[in-house]
């Protein structure tokens, strides 16, 4: 299981940190999809233990409508219909600020999705990242896409190009090879919050 739990609550900002697992669980998100999700969301909570004494991880499953759900639900149990990703995305700004202030809380949000978005939804999407980006440390969109399957010309990529923050980033995994150097990628964008900044002064 990807949730280790420490025990020991520490009030100091720079030891605190949370990963927003995001997630499209609508009909089009099969297994194989899933799993390459949950292969990057192991390796971004495992990095974030490496730096952080108390973790805490929050699993965001959405379709049209977005919940906070248990690991196992996350990642066994889909939904039929469409998808809205700015309902996940206001979900998680909804969680940030009633449990993680970024003044107290390094703040991680990645969202995996296959791309296939209901088009009216793209502008408050693109909102609502900006949104998370100015909360986080880290906010990132993977685009999860097996080669030859189902959805494969839905793309959110281009929407989000238009997003210019910093600390944001952008992947597309086709194959397991890409997650590693995804991940990486995601790294380099990584930037101090008010946490962080905290524990410098």
């Amino acid at each position: 299981d990807l949730i280790y739990r420490h025990m020991v609550e520490d009030v100091r900002p720079e030891s605190n940190a949370v990963v927003l697992c995001i997630m499209d669980t609508s009909g089009s998100m099969d297994t194989m999809k899933k799993y390459l999700a949950r292969s990057f969301f192991f390796l971004l909570y495992q990095f974030v233990c490496t730096k952080y004494r108390n973790v805490r991880i929050v699993f965001l499953a959405h379709h049209t409508e977005s919940r906070e759900v248990t690991e196992e639900e996350f990642f066994h149990k889909g939904e039929s219909g469409g998808t809205f990703i700015s309902s996940g995305y206001n979900k998680a700004l909804e969680i940030i600020q009633e449990r993680y202030h970024p003044s107290l809380w390094n703040i991680y949000a990645f969202h995996c999705s296959d791309g296939d978005n209901f088009e009216s939804d793209n502008p408050a999407a693109l909102k609502a990242a900006k949104q998370l980006c100015e909360v986080c440390n880290l906010f990132g969109y993977g685009e999860i896409k097996p080669l030859g399957s189902r959805y494969y010309e839905s793309s959110m990529l281009n929407i989000f190009r238009r997003l210019e923050a910093d600390n944001f980033q952008t992947v597309l995994i086709e194959r397991k090879e890409d997650i590693w150097p995804s991940f990486k990628a995601f790294l380099a964008k990584e930037r101090p919050r008010e946490a962080e900044v905290a524990a410098e002064t």
